[in-house]
């Protein structure tokens, strides 16, 4: 029988030179517990490591006399030594080389804890050391003081991965928030660094708020013996999508909420209310109305959004005729434009036609 215990975990970037600059060095913090200094060493803390290497290498290949015991070692089988006899006999003078605990067996190199702490450790593919399924489990019971989910992950693979790929003032997103487990991972590394990373969790299923967000409460107030990493968070919810399933507009989001899309989805800027105070004569009855069709002015362009509800909109004339922002280009959006190409080529326009279905009117 073979434990499923292992989890890939696949890592992308859009761009790799930029990643390389917002990222923390990829290297893992050594345990210096395997550490120590039997030998009073004025260099420190060393661990021993084999003295012997994968491969064979004729120029690596050679005896080695212990001088303690005069026993004589060669490299194991289909490996040689790390270094040729030159910068072999070099290691020993200079007190790298050790025979074992008691100094009577094959030859390892001295490590020291001020050069691995210095290099960090790299990190490997199977990470044995960040938790299981059940050390996740055992940490969703501790906060809700019940299994208040099936399949959590631990919080401490997700700050490995913190660890390794961000830096402390990165954004973190997780498109299938779960549990929560990385805005839990996130405050942690926060807490122990002093960083100030944000994260974005997004969950569709309908314990978003009684799980999800709880559980980010609970680790920011501090739960059980566990202190509080402190920290705030917003939670919000999906109103009416923008567009239905055909196409159109759905007009049941709202106007400001739409206005707000169409500046943005423009600009890529936030749309900011504004009181318009411009009139537009209406060309049916000569009345005014109030114009309440300008969004914004970006990069010298002005956009207007000429919408109503209940009735067909036209670009035209008496719309021109009430704009008062001047700007390089317009950008309208209308219903119906009753302008023609050489006028609007002309005087910098260009009409976008709202999506939606005026058949109804």
């Amino acid at each position: 029988i073979i434990s499923l215990n292992h989890n890939h975990t696949l890592i992308y970037t859009k761009d790799f030179s930029t990643f390389k600059t917002v990222k923390s060095e990829f290297k893992l913090k050594v345990d210096d517990a395997n550490f120590s200094n039997p030998d009073n060493d004025l260099r420190g803390a060393w661990t021993a490591d084999p003295f012997d290497s994968p491969g064979i290498r004729p120029n690596l290949t050679y005896e080695i006399t212990n001088p303690n015991t005069g026993q004589k070692y060669m490299p194991p089988k289909g490996r040689c030594w790390r270094t040729g006899p030159d910068e072999y006999e070099a290691f020993l003078k200079d007190n790298r080389i050790v025979f074992g605990k008691t100094g009577k067996s094959k030859p390892q190199l001295k490590r020291f804890f001020s050069d691995a702490g210095d290099k960090g450790k790299t990190p490997t593919s199977i990470w044995d050391d960040v938790g299981t399924a059940t050390n996740a489990t055992q940490e969703i019971q501790a906060i809700f003081d019940e299994k208040a989910f099936n399949t959590p992950k631990p919080t401490t693979f997700i700050e490995r991965v913190i660890q390794l790929a961000t830096n402390k003032n990165s954004i973190v997103l997780d498109s299938f928030a779960g549990s929560g487990t990385t805005a839990h991972a996130v405050l942690n590394a926060n807490y122990q660094d002093n960083g100030k990373r944000k994260f974005i969790l997004i969950e569709m299923e309908d314990y978003a708020e009684t799980i999800t967000a709880e559980r980010v409460k609970r680790v920011i107030k501090g739960y059980g013996q566990t202190e509080a990493t402190k920290g705030t968070f917003d939670f919000f919810t999906l109103g009416q999508p923008m567009f239905l399933e055909d196409g159109n507009l759905n007009e049941l989001v709202g106007i400001e909420k739409i206005r707000q899309y169409v500046f943005y989805t423009e600009t890529k800027q936030s749309y900011k209310l504004e009181v318009i105070n411009d009139k537009l004569k209406d060309a049916h009855n000569s009345s005014f109305i109030t114009h309440n069709s300008y969004l914004g002015t970006h990069n010298d362009t002005g956009y207007y959004f000429n919408y109503e509800q209940d009735e067909v909109t036209t670009l035209d004339h008496a719309f021109l005729s009430a704009m008062k922002t001047k700007a390089e280009q317009y950008v309208i959006y209308a219903d119906n434009c009753l302008l023609t190409k050489n006028f609007m080529t002309k005087h910098h326009i260009i009409f976008k036609k709202i999506p939606r279905d005026i058949s109804k009117f």
